[in-house]
């Protein structure tokens, strides 16, 4: 996609500690990252690298022991819980490895929780909307179904309808393909790839090679730092 000048992600020298029983542990260090409208970013690094902390970042779901987390033109570090969790259901769509869809609801009730909960359309078109959604993700025969009564593939794919739900300009995924097999992971990452030619920016951690190369710009991470910045070819961009 072709970028405009503001940043939907912006990241100002941002550090992350926590307490533990071994004392304070730094886990993201004075780390800066900007990202443009559209971009497919996606995010590698080894186990206890800050990945998953970066996202929490991004989200909103953590906050900074230090720095600014501007995200979607909006300066999150300086939210409160409730202001957060607003900003985070208009702005931003969250997909997990293990999906997290709320087991006694049907697959069409989960994906229209959000927009019950953000109120962003009227209450006649949610159940419209969603089945839009399910029908876009490949799955709307599944709609009257429990996630239980699904396959990984198709909650993961469940999982993605809610977090689009309200039609949010950024997706951040958690290992999306982490439990998945190798077909369906790919066909995840076609969907993401569809999202992404569609104008949403994607922002997905991944620790497998070939997926992540797909991405427009792969960034590394090592000991809570981006150690590389490259385009999906291995070409160092920035």
């Amino acid at each position: 996609m072709e970028a405009s000048s503001e940043k939907i992600i912006d990241l100002r020298q941002v550090f992350k500690a926590y307490d533990t029983e071994a004392g304070s542990v730094m886990v993201l260090k004075d780390l800066n990252l900007q990202v443009d409208p559209g971009e497919f970013v996606s995010i590698v690094g080894p186990s206890g690298s800050g990945k998953s902390t970066l996202l929490n970042m991004i989200t909103g779901i953590d906050a900074p022991t230090d720095g600014e987390v501007h995200v979607a033109g909006h300066p999150i570090h300086g939210l409160n819980e409730n202001d957060l969790a607003r900003w985070r259901g208009r702005q931003v769509g969250v997909v997990f490895q293990f999906f997290q869809l709320l087991p006694t609801l049907t697959v069409l009730e989960n994906v229209i929780l959000p927009m019950d909960f953000c109120s962003v359309y009227a209450r006649g078109e949610r159940e419209e909307r969603a089945m839009n959604w399910l029908e876009r993700v490949g799955i709307p025969e599944q709609a009257h179904k429990l996630p239980s009564q699904l396959s990984g593939g198709q909650q993961q794919r469940a999982a993605i309808a809610r977090a689009l739900a309200n039609d949010p300009p950024l997706v951040v995924a958690d290992e999306p393909t982490g439990n998945l097999d190798s077909k369906t992971a790919r066909e995840v990452f076609d969907l993401f790839d569809a999202l992404d030619s569609e104008g949403k920016t994607m922002v997905v951690v991944t620790h497998d090679k070939a997926l992540s190369e797909r991405a427009e710009r792969v960034l590394h991470l090592l000991d809570g730092r981006i150690s590389r910045d490259e385009n999906g070819n291995g070409a160092y961009t920035r």
